[in-house]
């Protein structure tokens, strides 16, 4: 009876590993729509680390940036003399507030931007190669991994942007499209190294 038993156990067990279907991994979505995706996709938030380097200076900071339509607010926490900078940008209108009290807006805070940080920053099409893709409007080299559909190298405007590693588990907030972790944004001898700790939707 014992034996009969096991034998009925075995065969439950080979019918339910037989029956069970095998899952096959979904294939990653097209370049094309997942470019016009994320370019399209007017809100998110994320947070991670800078470091910047230039032939006259350098600086690392934490970064937060939320995204919010056509307004860009950017806090790095670190840089610009003792504490650091929030940034707002709405279209070519920059806003600037430092640690130290100063509040700049317009020219005025794109000069003490540029002064501060030693070069122009890229803000309006950063936000589109954060989420891995090109800025909209403008020409651009793109360099695809063809497995997963998704960019490993950009040159755009004058500058070159690498995508060393994306972080696929926090993809939710990009329709289940993996996002960039770590990247790399270089100009001349300017680079700009950022990892993203985790993005929001």
């Amino acid at each position: 009876m014992i034996r009969a038993l096991c034998i009925a156990v075995a065969a439950a067990c080979l019918a339910a590993c037989v029956s069970a279907p095998l899952r096959t991994p979904e294939p990653p979505v097209p370049w094309p729509e997942r470019r016009a995706a994320l370019q399209a996709q007017e809100a998110f938030a994320l947070s991670g680390r800078v470091a910047v380097s230039t032939p006259a200076n350098g600086f690392n900071a934490s970064l937060r940036w939320r995204q919010a339509g056509e307004v860009s607010e950017v806090s790095l926490d670190g840089p610009l003399g003792v504490g650091g900078a929030e940034i707002e940008l709405r279209g070519d209108d920059l806003d600037l507030r430092t640690s130290r009290g100063e509040h700049l807006e317009g020219e005025a805070a794109h000069e003490a931007l540029l002064r501060e940080v030693g070069f122009p920053l890229p803000l309006a099409a950063l936000r589109y190669w954060l989420r891995g893709v090109p800025a909209p409007g403008a020409a651009a080299d793109e360099v695809l991994d063809e497995a997963r559909q998704r960019l490993t190298r950009l040159v755009q405007a004058g500058w070159e942007i690498d995508y060393a590693a994306y972080l696929d588990s926090t993809a939710r907030s990009a329709g289940d499209m993996a996002l960039p972790r770590r990247l790399e944004v270089r100009h001349g001898e300017t680079r700009v190294r950022l990892v993203i700790d985790r993005w929001l939707p």
